[in-house]
């Protein structure tokens, strides 16, 4: 699978600072002294670079700057950020994403970042410089992530390593502990976008369990793959509804994580994702338009085997989640054919419950609620999450790059939702409205697996929640229109959405 370009983040004291390039930002009006604070000690021509005339900070305005090619620093960019009542950590990601892109685009090898530069725009802003060196090392890693596994070799520049220059003042490992910890999620988000970007005749449900081996082996978690045979012995029903047109064989994953220092009887959280490896809509097929991005409908799986990817990473430095960790990921294709499952078809879900399957096109709830009772079955968990491309209904009340976050538990979907935004994964709480059960309702079966078009989203969770116990602190996160974006972070496709947010539960006091 491909990655961010192999980019290493590495630490430079003072007096051994030497770089292609060095990037500082600026205030709207600052000039290069406030700018370049301790870079001039590097590159003494930076205040007299003719550039500085016609440059003025303002917010999307960036200025490189060139001095004698025999200094250790021989370029400067600076990064105008506007003034800073306009200004927000999440503008300061995307300016810095542009600007490691542009680095590699001049076919530089190594550019630095001015850390004191950071930190006194960190102080106005009331950023701690830790949190602020976390979230450039993360940006610098996403912008230069792109899906090459498919295309003909090149030998484009790459930019290989990202200097972090540090003085006296900047050298504690706080900082450095940040950066590695924003590497791991890296790690963990580009392998997400990887598989989601993987067209669907790869990444099949049987490729995607041999990439969960891999991580499992790599970072010695639990793996267990269960082919259709002992899908049927579960009595997962609902879920084999839905691999029933398609030739390729389902798989149902389930990853532990177990670290040593937490006691076998600690509560796990659970992470369930949705696993359509390509989605047609079954019977009730999809207009054609668009459908070949229903690859990416196993985003939400994708997000829990990137999260045990960060996982697995922050434990090789010596950093451990507050609890175990359970990831299940029920894997197939939706696919219209003679033998598929029909509108009007009654199956019993593996809970015992018998569903009557409206529209086929309804398939990730059906996946869902079997992994969700198969969770509650086998794990006591602490936090049950899933997390999928679940309705379009949620893409149209949230609007592009956003989540729905749902529970039962008020409380609870906002403390994720804020947590998910804290991390730039842009998330809303919405209700969970039992009135609208009613929606569910089957004149032959216990439920329907889909109401009106009215509340789609809010009726799916419902649907779901007829599968959770009352007593688990269960959230669902509806992720349909955040799993696609174009970006300075995100060259076009998938995302890697969720794994900053599942892996932060993981964490979670």
């Amino acid at each position: 699978m491909t990655e961010e370009k192999n980019l290493d983040i590495e630490f430079q004291i003072q007096g051994q600072w030497k770089t292609d390039i060095a990037i500082a930002f600026a205030l709207e009006g600052e000039g290069a002294d406030d700018a370049c604070h301790f870079t001039q000690t590097a590159a003494p021509w930076l205040s007299i670079a003719p550039q500085w005339r016609d440059f003025h900070g303002k917010k999307d305005e960036h200025v490189l700057l060139y001095g004698p090619p025999a200094m250790d620093i021989s370029r400067c960019m600076v990064l105008g950020l506007g003034e800073s009542k306009d200004l927000s950590l999440e503008d300061i990601r995307m300016a810095f994403g542009k600007a490691v892109s542009a680095c590699q685009d001049l076919g530089l090898e190594h550019a630095g970042v001015d850390i004191v530069s950071m930190a006194r725009i960190g102080a106005k802003l009331g950023i701690a410089k830790d949190a602020f060196a976390k979230e450039l090392a993360l940006a610098a890693k996403l912008a230069l992530y792109s899906c090459d596994a498919y295309r003909k070799k090149s030998e484009k520049p790459r930019l290989r390593k990202l200097f972090f220059l540090l003085d006296d003042d900047f050298c504690d490992d706080s900082l450095k502990q940040a950066v590695r910890f924003a590497e791991a999620e890296a790690k963990g988000i580009c392998l997400a976008r990887d598989l989601a970007n993987a067209p669907s005749n790869v990444m099949t449900p049987s490729r995607f369990a041999e990439e969960a081996q891999n991580v499992a082996n790599y970072h010695n978690f639990s793996a267990k793959i269960l082919g259709r045979e002992e899908i049927s012995a579960e009595n997962m029903n609902a879920f084999l509804a839905v691999t029933k047109g398609s030739a390729e064989e389902p798989r149902f994953i389930v990853l532990e994580y177990r670290p040593h220092h937490i006691a076998e009887d600690a509560k796990p959280a659970v992470l369930v994702g949705k696993g359509i490896t390509f989605d047609t809509g079954g019977i009730c097929l999809k207009p054609s338009a668009g459908m070949e991005e229903m690859k990416g409908d196993m985003s939400g799986a994708a997000a829990v085997l990137g999260t045990f990817e960060t996982l697995g990473r922050l434990a090789m430095n010596g950093v451990f989640p507050n609890r175990p960790v359970i990831g299940i990921m029920p894997l197939c294709e939706n696919m219209p054919s003679g033998t598929a499952t029909k509108p009007g078809d009654i199956v019993f879900a593996k809970a015992g419950k018998s569903v009557e399957i409206i529209n086929t096109d309804a398939e990730g709830r059906l996946i869902l609620i079997d992994a969700l009772t198969y969770a509650q079955e086998n794990y006591q968990p602490e936090y049950l999450v899933d997390i999928a491309t679940l309705t379009g209904a949620c893409a149209v009340a949230l609007g592009e790059g956003a989540a729905g976050i749902f529970s039962c538990d008020e409380k609870l979907s906002k403390k994720v939702a804020d947590r998910a935004n804290a991390l730039f994964e842009r998330a809303w709480p919405l209700p969970v409205w039992k009135h609208l059960s009613k929606e569910l309702k089957s004149n032959v079966a216990d439920m329907k697996n889909c109401g009106s078009r009215y509340g789609g989203s809010l009726t799916a969770c419902l649907f779901l929640k007829e599968f959770v116990s009352d007593d688990i602190n269960w959230v669902h996160i509806d992720m349909a229109a955040a799993d696609n974006a174009d970006n300075a972070l995100n060259p076009k496709g998938a995302t890697g959405y969720g794994v900053r947010t599942l892996t932060d539960i993981c964490f979670a006091e």
